[in-house]
Protein backbone atom coordinates (compact mmCIF):
# COMPACT_ATOMS: atom_id res chain seq x y z
CA UNK A 1 0.00 0.00 0.00
CA UNK A 2 1.36 3.27 -0.65
CA UNK A 3 2.88 5.94 1.84
CA UNK A 4 -0.18 8.41 2.49
CA UNK A 5 1.24 12.33 1.69
CA UNK A 6 1.74 14.16 4.87
CA UNK A 7 0.16 17.47 4.37
CA UNK A 8 3.28 20.36 4.78
CA UNK A 9 2.40 22.53 8.20
CA UNK A 10 1.41 25.97 7.25
CA UNK A 11 3.34 28.74 9.03
CA UNK A 12 1.45 30.99 11.47
CA UNK A 13 2.62 33.94 11.15
CA UNK A 14 1.52 36.78 9.32
CA UNK A 15 3.90 37.33 5.67
CA UNK A 16 4.62 40.94 4.80
CA UNK A 17 4.61 41.04 0.70
CA UNK A 18 3.99 43.14 -2.52
CA UNK A 19 1.18 41.97 -5.16
CA UNK A 20 2.22 41.71 -8.27
CA UNK A 21 -0.26 40.90 -10.54
CA UNK A 22 -3.93 39.36 -10.49
CA UNK A 23 -4.87 35.62 -11.32
CA UNK A 24 -7.89 35.41 -14.02
CA UNK A 25 -9.84 34.63 -11.24
CA UNK A 26 -9.27 37.00 -9.12
CA UNK A 27 -6.32 36.54 -6.30
CA UNK A 28 -3.55 38.95 -6.22
CA UNK A 29 -0.07 37.06 -7.33
CA UNK A 30 3.03 37.39 -4.99
CA UNK A 31 6.78 35.72 -5.38
CA UNK A 32 8.39 34.63 -2.06
CA UNK A 33 11.99 32.94 -2.52
CA UNK A 34 10.68 32.49 -6.74
CA UNK A 35 7.48 30.22 -5.75
CA UNK A 36 4.22 31.61 -6.73
CA UNK A 37 1.39 32.36 -4.26
CA UNK A 38 -1.89 33.72 -4.89
CA UNK A 39 -3.40 35.55 -1.99
CA UNK A 40 -7.24 35.73 -1.47
CA UNK A 41 -8.48 39.46 -1.18
CA UNK A 42 -5.24 41.33 -2.81
CA UNK A 43 -5.32 43.91 -5.44
CA UNK A 44 -2.04 44.51 -7.61
CA UNK A 45 0.19 47.71 -6.39
CA UNK A 46 -0.86 46.32 -2.78
CA UNK A 47 1.32 46.24 0.59
CA UNK A 48 -0.05 43.27 2.24
CA UNK A 49 0.12 40.96 5.33
CA UNK A 50 -1.11 37.41 4.71
CA UNK A 51 -1.64 34.06 6.18
CA UNK A 52 -1.04 31.15 4.08
CA UNK A 53 -4.16 28.50 4.28
CA UNK A 54 -2.45 26.33 2.05
CA UNK A 55 1.30 25.02 0.30
CA UNK A 56 2.26 22.75 -2.51
CA UNK A 57 5.01 21.86 -4.32
CA UNK A 58 4.39 24.35 -7.73
CA UNK A 59 2.87 27.25 -5.41
CA UNK A 60 1.38 28.57 -2.58
CA UNK A 61 -2.19 30.31 -1.39
CA UNK A 62 -3.10 32.90 1.53
CA UNK A 63 -5.36 35.36 2.62
CA UNK A 64 -4.88 38.85 3.53
CA UNK A 65 -5.24 39.87 7.13
CA UNK A 66 -4.05 43.48 6.63
CA UNK A 67 -3.73 46.17 3.91
CA UNK A 68 -0.59 48.32 4.51
CA UNK A 69 -0.84 49.83 1.08
CA UNK A 70 -3.71 50.04 -0.43
CA UNK A 71 -4.19 50.22 -4.36
CA UNK A 72 -6.30 52.97 -5.34
CA UNK A 73 -8.89 50.65 -7.07
CA UNK A 74 -9.36 49.46 -3.59
CA UNK A 75 -13.81 50.00 -2.80
CA UNK A 76 -15.21 48.96 0.24
CA UNK A 77 -17.33 45.55 -0.59
CA UNK A 78 -20.91 45.98 -0.16
CA UNK A 79 -21.60 42.35 1.08
CA UNK A 80 -20.67 41.88 4.87
CA UNK A 81 -19.87 38.32 3.96
CA UNK A 82 -17.38 38.99 0.60
CA UNK A 83 -14.44 36.99 1.00
CA UNK A 84 -16.11 34.18 2.39
CA UNK A 85 -19.33 33.36 0.06
CA UNK A 86 -18.03 32.01 -3.16
CA UNK A 87 -20.63 34.06 -5.10
CA UNK A 88 -18.37 37.05 -5.74
CA UNK A 89 -14.38 37.40 -5.99
CA UNK A 90 -13.74 41.37 -6.74
CA UNK A 91 -16.48 43.36 -4.85
CA UNK A 92 -12.98 44.89 -3.10
CA UNK A 93 -12.17 45.92 -6.98
CA UNK A 94 -13.94 48.95 -8.09
CA UNK A 95 -15.94 48.26 -11.08
CA UNK A 96 -14.25 50.06 -13.72
CA UNK A 97 -10.69 48.38 -12.67
CA UNK A 98 -12.87 44.61 -13.15
CA UNK A 99 -13.26 45.48 -16.37
CA UNK A 100 -9.96 46.73 -17.04
CA UNK A 101 -8.10 43.37 -15.52
CA UNK A 102 -10.67 41.24 -17.35
CA UNK A 103 -9.97 42.71 -21.00
CA UNK A 104 -6.20 42.04 -19.58
CA UNK A 105 -7.08 39.08 -19.16
CA UNK A 106 -8.33 38.48 -22.17
CA UNK A 107 -5.42 39.52 -24.44
CA UNK A 108 -3.06 38.30 -22.29
CA UNK A 109 -4.58 34.58 -22.74
CA UNK A 110 -4.98 35.60 -26.92
CA UNK A 111 -1.20 36.64 -26.71
CA UNK A 112 0.47 33.88 -24.60
CA UNK A 113 -1.83 31.10 -25.00
CA UNK A 114 -2.99 31.62 -28.86
CA UNK A 115 0.23 33.69 -29.68
CA UNK A 116 -2.51 35.92 -31.43
CA UNK A 117 -3.25 39.99 -30.87
CA UNK A 118 -6.41 41.62 -32.30
CA UNK A 119 -6.12 44.48 -34.28
CA UNK A 120 -8.16 46.18 -32.84
CA UNK A 121 -9.82 46.13 -29.01
CA UNK A 122 -13.68 46.99 -28.80
CA UNK A 123 -14.93 49.11 -25.79
CA UNK A 124 -16.09 46.77 -22.79
CA UNK A 125 -19.83 46.29 -22.89
CA UNK A 126 -21.49 47.78 -19.28
CA UNK A 127 -24.91 47.26 -18.13
CA UNK A 128 -27.03 50.17 -16.38
CA UNK A 129 -26.20 48.51 -12.94
CA UNK A 130 -23.53 46.35 -11.41
CA UNK A 131 -25.81 45.41 -8.81
CA UNK A 132 -28.94 42.91 -8.87
CA UNK A 133 -28.18 41.75 -12.47
CA UNK A 134 -28.70 37.90 -12.30
CA UNK A 135 -31.53 36.60 -13.09
CA UNK A 136 -30.38 32.59 -12.96
CA UNK A 137 -28.69 31.31 -10.38
CA UNK A 138 -28.43 28.12 -7.93
CA UNK A 139 -28.53 28.35 -4.18
CA UNK A 140 -27.15 26.12 -1.72
CA UNK A 141 -29.22 24.99 0.96
CA UNK A 142 -28.17 23.43 4.33
CA UNK A 143 -30.18 23.11 7.76
CA UNK A 144 -27.78 24.07 10.76
CA UNK A 145 -29.37 24.53 14.30
CA UNK A 146 -26.48 25.86 16.02
CA UNK A 147 -26.46 28.85 13.04
CA UNK A 148 -30.49 29.28 14.03
CA UNK A 149 -31.60 27.03 11.46
CA UNK A 150 -31.37 27.06 7.38
CA UNK A 151 -28.78 28.98 5.72
CA UNK A 152 -29.62 29.49 1.81
CA UNK A 153 -26.71 31.22 -0.32
CA UNK A 154 -23.55 30.28 -2.17
CA UNK A 155 -21.19 28.01 -0.76
CA UNK A 156 -18.29 29.66 0.68
CA UNK A 157 -15.22 29.82 -1.18
CA UNK A 158 -13.59 26.72 -1.20
CA UNK A 159 -15.77 25.01 0.86
CA UNK A 160 -19.12 22.98 0.61
CA UNK A 161 -20.76 24.78 3.56
CA UNK A 162 -23.27 27.83 2.68
CA UNK A 163 -22.78 31.10 3.53
CA UNK A 164 -24.49 33.01 6.41
CA UNK A 165 -26.22 35.92 4.21
CA UNK A 166 -29.34 37.44 4.70
CA UNK A 167 -29.13 39.54 1.29
CA UNK A 168 -27.36 39.09 -1.82
CA UNK A 169 -26.44 41.69 -3.87
CA UNK A 170 -25.52 40.67 -7.19
CA UNK A 171 -29.19 38.42 -7.33
CA UNK A 172 -32.34 40.02 -8.68
CA UNK A 173 -33.97 42.32 -5.68
CA UNK A 174 -36.82 40.06 -5.86
CA UNK A 175 -34.45 36.88 -4.76
CA UNK A 176 -31.74 38.63 -3.24
CA UNK A 177 -34.02 40.31 -0.78
CA UNK A 178 -35.80 37.75 0.24
CA UNK A 179 -33.20 35.27 2.03
CA UNK A 180 -34.29 36.21 5.54
CA UNK A 181 -37.90 35.36 4.25
CA UNK A 182 -36.74 31.78 2.38
CA UNK A 183 -34.79 30.76 5.80
CA UNK A 184 -37.32 31.22 8.00
CA UNK A 185 -39.95 29.42 5.20
CA UNK A 186 -37.65 26.17 5.34
CA UNK A 187 -37.34 26.30 8.78
CA UNK A 188 -41.16 25.51 9.03
CA UNK A 189 -41.26 22.66 6.79
CA UNK A 190 -41.28 19.22 8.18
CA UNK A 191 -38.09 18.23 5.54
CA UNK A 192 -36.14 21.06 6.52
CA UNK A 193 -33.08 19.08 6.29
CA UNK A 194 -33.58 17.49 2.94
CA UNK A 195 -34.20 20.85 1.04
CA UNK A 196 -30.17 20.93 -0.43
CA UNK A 197 -30.57 23.33 -3.65
CA UNK A 198 -33.16 26.00 -4.94
CA UNK A 199 -32.74 27.02 -8.83
CA UNK A 200 -33.70 30.60 -9.69
CA UNK A 201 -35.03 31.48 -12.78
CA UNK A 202 -36.38 34.58 -13.97
CA UNK A 203 -37.64 35.90 -17.07
CA UNK A 204 -38.88 39.79 -17.66
CA UNK A 205 -41.91 39.45 -15.49
CA UNK A 206 -42.06 36.13 -14.02
CA UNK A 207 -39.80 34.63 -11.47
CA UNK A 208 -39.23 30.84 -10.76
CA UNK A 209 -38.06 29.18 -7.77
CA UNK A 210 -37.20 25.44 -7.82
CA UNK A 211 -37.04 23.50 -4.23
CA UNK A 212 -35.09 20.10 -4.69
CA UNK A 213 -35.80 17.97 -2.51
CA UNK A 214 -34.83 14.83 -1.05
CA UNK A 215 -38.16 13.37 0.94
CA UNK A 216 -41.69 13.58 0.04
CA UNK A 217 -43.08 16.76 1.22
CA UNK A 218 -46.01 16.72 3.27
CA UNK A 219 -49.22 17.94 2.70
CA UNK A 220 -48.52 21.17 5.24
CA UNK A 221 -45.18 21.15 3.43
CA UNK A 222 -47.18 22.10 -0.04
CA UNK A 223 -49.41 24.40 1.77
CA UNK A 224 -46.07 26.72 3.05
CA UNK A 225 -44.41 26.19 -0.02
CA UNK A 226 -47.84 27.25 -1.76
CA UNK A 227 -48.34 30.31 0.35
CA UNK A 228 -45.16 31.53 0.09
CA UNK A 229 -45.16 31.75 -3.61
CA UNK A 230 -48.75 33.42 -3.49
CA UNK A 231 -47.37 36.05 -0.83
CA UNK A 232 -44.18 37.04 -3.19
CA UNK A 233 -45.32 36.66 -6.24
CA UNK A 234 -43.56 33.88 -7.21
CA UNK A 235 -43.86 30.50 -8.76
CA UNK A 236 -42.69 27.67 -6.77
CA UNK A 237 -41.18 24.45 -8.73
CA UNK A 238 -40.12 21.00 -6.64
CA UNK A 239 -38.31 18.68 -7.72
CA UNK A 240 -37.60 15.19 -6.42
CA UNK A 241 -35.25 13.62 -8.50
CA UNK A 242 -33.51 13.94 -11.19
CA UNK A 243 -34.53 17.41 -13.67
CA UNK A 244 -37.00 15.61 -15.46
CA UNK A 245 -38.51 15.55 -12.26
CA UNK A 246 -38.68 19.60 -11.90
CA UNK A 247 -42.73 20.32 -11.66
CA UNK A 248 -44.86 23.56 -10.96
CA UNK A 249 -46.29 23.28 -7.28
CA UNK A 250 -49.94 23.68 -8.26
CA UNK A 251 -49.77 21.73 -11.55
CA UNK A 252 -50.24 25.00 -13.86
CA UNK A 253 -46.59 26.07 -14.79
CA UNK A 254 -46.00 29.71 -16.03
CA UNK A 255 -44.83 31.38 -18.61
CA UNK A 256 -41.16 32.39 -18.53
CA UNK A 257 -40.02 34.82 -21.37
CA UNK A 258 -37.59 37.00 -22.49
CA UNK A 259 -37.93 40.56 -24.86
CA UNK A 260 -35.15 41.46 -27.56
CA UNK A 261 -36.80 44.76 -28.77
CA UNK A 262 -34.16 45.03 -31.24
CA UNK A 263 -35.88 42.65 -32.94
CA UNK A 264 -38.96 43.12 -31.92
CA UNK A 265 -38.81 39.15 -30.74
CA UNK A 266 -40.22 37.45 -27.47
CA UNK A 267 -38.15 34.35 -26.40
CA UNK A 268 -39.94 31.69 -24.43
CA UNK A 269 -38.31 29.25 -22.08
CA UNK A 270 -38.34 26.68 -19.46
CA UNK A 271 -37.13 27.02 -15.63
CA UNK A 272 -34.58 24.82 -16.00
CA UNK A 273 -33.32 25.66 -19.76
CA UNK A 274 -30.12 27.32 -20.47
CA UNK A 275 -30.17 31.26 -20.56
CA UNK A 276 -27.85 34.06 -19.90
CA UNK A 277 -28.11 35.47 -16.42
CA UNK A 278 -27.87 39.45 -17.35
CA UNK A 279 -30.43 40.17 -19.51
CA UNK A 280 -29.36 43.59 -19.98
CA UNK A 281 -25.24 42.78 -21.34
CA UNK A 282 -27.43 39.97 -22.96
CA UNK A 283 -29.49 42.39 -25.30
CA UNK A 284 -26.15 44.54 -26.18
CA UNK A 285 -24.17 41.57 -26.73
CA UNK A 286 -26.65 40.23 -29.53
CA UNK A 287 -26.56 43.70 -30.82
CA UNK A 288 -22.95 43.75 -30.83
CA UNK A 289 -22.60 39.97 -32.41
CA UNK A 290 -25.05 40.80 -35.88
CA UNK A 291 -22.96 44.21 -36.39
CA UNK A 292 -19.59 42.60 -36.21
CA UNK A 293 -20.92 39.54 -38.55
CA UNK A 294 -22.01 42.59 -40.93
CA UNK A 295 -25.45 41.01 -42.04
CA UNK A 296 -27.09 40.86 -45.23
CA UNK A 297 -30.37 39.44 -47.26
CA UNK A 298 -28.07 36.65 -48.84
CA UNK A 299 -26.45 35.37 -46.02
CA UNK A 300 -26.41 31.71 -45.10
CA UNK A 301 -25.31 31.69 -41.10
CA UNK A 302 -24.51 28.83 -39.23
CA UNK A 303 -25.16 29.63 -35.23
CA UNK A 304 -23.49 26.82 -33.47
CA UNK A 305 -24.44 26.00 -30.21
CA UNK A 306 -27.74 27.91 -30.36
CA UNK A 307 -29.87 26.85 -27.39
CA UNK A 308 -33.18 28.07 -27.74
CA UNK A 309 -32.44 30.37 -30.22
CA UNK A 310 -30.88 33.46 -28.50
CA UNK A 311 -28.68 35.06 -31.48
CA UNK A 312 -30.50 32.51 -34.27
CA UNK A 313 -33.82 34.29 -34.11
CA UNK A 314 -32.05 37.67 -34.27
CA UNK A 315 -30.07 36.53 -36.89
CA UNK A 316 -32.94 35.85 -39.12
CA UNK A 317 -34.72 39.12 -39.14
CA UNK A 318 -31.51 40.16 -40.92
CA UNK A 319 -29.86 37.16 -42.82
CA UNK A 320 -31.47 34.92 -45.94
CA UNK A 321 -31.10 31.59 -43.84
CA UNK A 322 -30.01 30.86 -40.50
CA UNK A 323 -28.76 27.54 -39.34
CA UNK A 324 -29.19 25.91 -35.64
CA UNK A 325 -27.25 23.34 -34.03
CA UNK A 326 -27.45 22.14 -30.43
CA UNK A 327 -26.82 18.72 -28.06
CA UNK A 328 -29.94 19.54 -25.77
CA UNK A 329 -32.48 18.44 -27.60
CA UNK A 330 -35.03 20.14 -25.36
CA UNK A 331 -33.42 23.43 -26.40
CA UNK A 332 -33.43 22.70 -29.91
CA UNK A 333 -37.67 21.91 -29.44
CA UNK A 334 -37.98 25.22 -27.48
CA UNK A 335 -35.90 26.97 -30.22
CA UNK A 336 -38.02 26.11 -33.20
CA UNK A 337 -41.26 26.71 -30.86
CA UNK A 338 -39.80 30.11 -30.58
CA UNK A 339 -39.22 30.36 -33.99
CA UNK A 340 -42.82 29.64 -34.66
CA UNK A 341 -44.02 32.03 -32.05
CA UNK A 342 -42.30 35.26 -33.74
CA UNK A 343 -43.39 34.39 -37.25
CA UNK A 344 -39.86 33.63 -38.08
CA UNK A 345 -39.25 30.79 -41.73
CA UNK A 346 -36.08 30.82 -42.20
CA UNK A 347 -34.42 28.98 -39.85
CA UNK A 348 -33.46 25.00 -39.46
CA UNK A 349 -32.25 23.49 -36.19
CA UNK A 350 -30.68 20.32 -35.70
CA UNK A 351 -29.83 18.47 -32.82
CA UNK A 352 -25.75 17.55 -32.82
CA UNK A 353 -23.32 17.10 -30.03
CA UNK A 354 -20.25 19.31 -31.36
CA UNK A 355 -17.85 17.26 -29.54
CA UNK A 356 -18.48 13.80 -31.23
CA UNK A 357 -17.64 12.87 -34.65
CA UNK A 358 -19.98 15.15 -36.94
CA UNK A 359 -19.45 13.72 -40.57
CA UNK A 360 -22.86 12.35 -41.44
CA UNK A 361 -24.42 15.52 -40.23
CA UNK A 362 -26.68 16.97 -42.84
CA UNK A 363 -26.09 20.82 -42.34
CA UNK A 364 -22.27 20.00 -42.70
CA UNK A 365 -23.19 19.34 -46.34
CA UNK A 366 -24.70 23.26 -46.75
CA UNK A 367 -22.75 26.41 -47.47
CA UNK A 368 -22.19 28.91 -44.69
CA UNK A 369 -20.48 32.16 -45.68
CA UNK A 370 -21.05 33.37 -41.76
CA UNK A 371 -20.79 31.14 -38.32
CA UNK A 372 -21.61 32.29 -34.91
CA UNK A 373 -20.10 30.24 -32.15
CA UNK A 374 -21.42 30.47 -28.89
CA UNK A 375 -19.42 27.41 -27.00
CA UNK A 376 -19.79 26.46 -23.22
CA UNK A 377 -16.25 26.95 -21.12
CA UNK A 378 -14.65 23.71 -22.65
CA UNK A 379 -14.94 26.03 -26.49
CA UNK A 380 -15.28 24.73 -29.73
CA UNK A 381 -12.00 23.27 -30.92
CA UNK A 382 -14.01 19.56 -32.30
CA UNK A 383 -15.91 21.95 -34.56
CA UNK A 384 -13.42 24.77 -35.90
CA UNK A 385 -11.83 22.55 -38.97
CA UNK A 386 -15.10 22.36 -40.69
CA UNK A 387 -15.65 25.69 -40.76
CA UNK A 388 -13.33 27.00 -44.03
CA UNK A 389 -15.01 23.89 -45.52
CA UNK A 390 -18.52 25.50 -44.97
CA UNK A 391 -17.22 28.37 -46.92
CA UNK A 392 -16.93 30.58 -43.70
CA UNK A 393 -15.80 34.05 -44.10
CA UNK A 394 -16.66 35.87 -41.43
CA UNK A 395 -16.74 34.30 -37.60
CA UNK A 396 -17.83 35.44 -34.37
CA UNK A 397 -16.93 33.77 -31.05
CA UNK A 398 -18.64 34.38 -27.86
CA UNK A 399 -16.78 33.39 -25.59
CA UNK A 400 -17.12 32.19 -21.26
CA UNK A 401 -13.91 31.60 -20.63
CA UNK A 402 -10.47 33.24 -21.95
CA UNK A 403 -8.49 29.92 -21.49
CA UNK A 404 -10.33 28.52 -25.08
CA UNK A 405 -11.42 31.20 -26.92
CA UNK A 406 -7.12 32.04 -26.96
CA UNK A 407 -6.70 28.29 -28.02
CA UNK A 408 -9.60 28.19 -30.71
CA UNK A 409 -8.45 31.56 -32.07
CA UNK A 410 -4.36 30.30 -32.07
CA UNK A 411 -5.88 27.33 -34.27
CA UNK A 412 -8.18 29.41 -36.52
CA UNK A 413 -5.32 32.02 -36.88
CA UNK A 414 -2.49 29.67 -37.51
CA UNK A 415 -3.74 26.27 -38.85
CA UNK A 416 -7.01 27.89 -40.84
CA UNK A 417 -5.95 31.09 -42.30
CA UNK A 418 -7.91 33.48 -40.53
CA UNK A 419 -7.24 36.83 -39.25
CA UNK A 420 -8.13 38.08 -35.62
CA UNK A 421 -10.18 41.48 -36.47
CA UNK A 422 -11.21 42.55 -33.02
CA UNK A 423 -11.86 41.18 -29.42
CA UNK A 424 -13.64 43.14 -26.51
CA UNK A 425 -15.06 41.81 -23.02
CA UNK A 426 -18.56 42.12 -21.54
CA UNK A 427 -19.33 42.59 -18.16
CA UNK A 428 -22.15 39.55 -17.77
CA UNK A 429 -20.84 38.48 -14.11
CA UNK A 430 -20.11 42.00 -12.44
CA UNK A 431 -17.84 41.07 -8.85
CA UNK A 432 -16.87 37.50 -10.21
CA UNK A 433 -13.82 37.21 -12.07
CA UNK A 434 -16.52 35.06 -14.73
CA UNK A 435 -14.45 37.16 -18.53
CA UNK A 436 -17.28 36.80 -21.08
CA UNK A 437 -15.93 37.76 -24.47
CA UNK A 438 -16.53 38.07 -27.92
CA UNK A 439 -14.38 38.34 -31.21
CA UNK A 440 -14.22 38.66 -34.91
CA UNK A 441 -12.59 36.68 -37.56
CA UNK A 442 -12.20 37.16 -41.02
CA UNK A 443 -10.65 34.79 -43.75
CA UNK A 444 -7.60 36.45 -44.86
Amino acid sequence: MGRRRRRKQLPTEPVEVEIESMTHDGKGVAHLDGKATFIHGSLPGEQVRFLYTGRWRKYDEGRVIEVLRASPDRVEARCGQFGNCGGCSLQHQAHEAQIESKQQAMLDALKHIGKVTPSSVLPPLVGDSEWGYRRKARLGVRYVPKKGGALVGFRERGSSRVAEIDCCHVLHPRVGELIPQLRAMIDGLSIHNQVPQIEMAMGDEECVLIFRLLSEPSQSDLAILNDFGIQHRISIYIQEGGPETVKPLNGAGVDLSYALPSFALKLQFLPSDFTQVNSDINRQMIDRALGMLNLHSEDSVLDLFCGLGNFTLPLATMAGSVTGVEGDAGLVARARENAIHNNIGNTTFFTANLYETLDQEPWLNQHFNKVLLDPPRSGALEILGFLPKLGAERIVYVSCYPGTLARDAGILVHEHGYSLVEAGVMDMFPHTAHVESIALFEKS
